[in-house]
């Protein structure tokens, strides 16, 4: 059964800092990120990625994101691998809203690591 939560049009959550008690820009740009990035996913994925995002889920999503996390760590068996604990990570936020600066922060480093890295390999040839 499908409830009215699951559907993928539901607004962002506002981001708050609880220690300023206004919203966070690091943190809205972390919700962002995973909207987009919830639209490049096929739609059964993103479907199920946001059933498992809403508020009701906690139950679930926080032994799924423990999971992942100590699953990301054992890459080195086959089928866990290391994309499980960006994952992890990423659910865990919704229920440590602290977390979403930091990983906001690690995704704009990552970019931009990545964006010289290709420029450097386009640049050799």
């Amino acid at each position: 059964m499908i409830s009215h939560d699951t559907t993928r049009a539901r607004p962002p959550a506002t981001a708050q800092d609880p220690a300023q008690g206004s919203p966070n820009p690091l943190a809205a740009a972390w919700d962002a990120r995973i909207a987009r990035l919830l639209e490049l996913l096929p739609r059964r994925v993103g479907d199920a990625v946001t059933w498992l995002r809403a508020p009701s889920r906690r139950w679930v999503r926080i032994p799924a994101a423990l999971l992942l996390i100590v699953g990301g760590f054992l890459a080195i068996l086959p089928v866990f691998g290391l994309w499980m604990l960006p994952l992890g990570l990423a659910l865990l936020s919704e229920d440590i809203p602290g977390m979403k600066p930091s990983l906001e922060r690690a995704a704009r480093w990552l970019e931009a690591k990545w964006t010289r890295v290709v420029a450097w390999w386009r640049g050799r040839g």
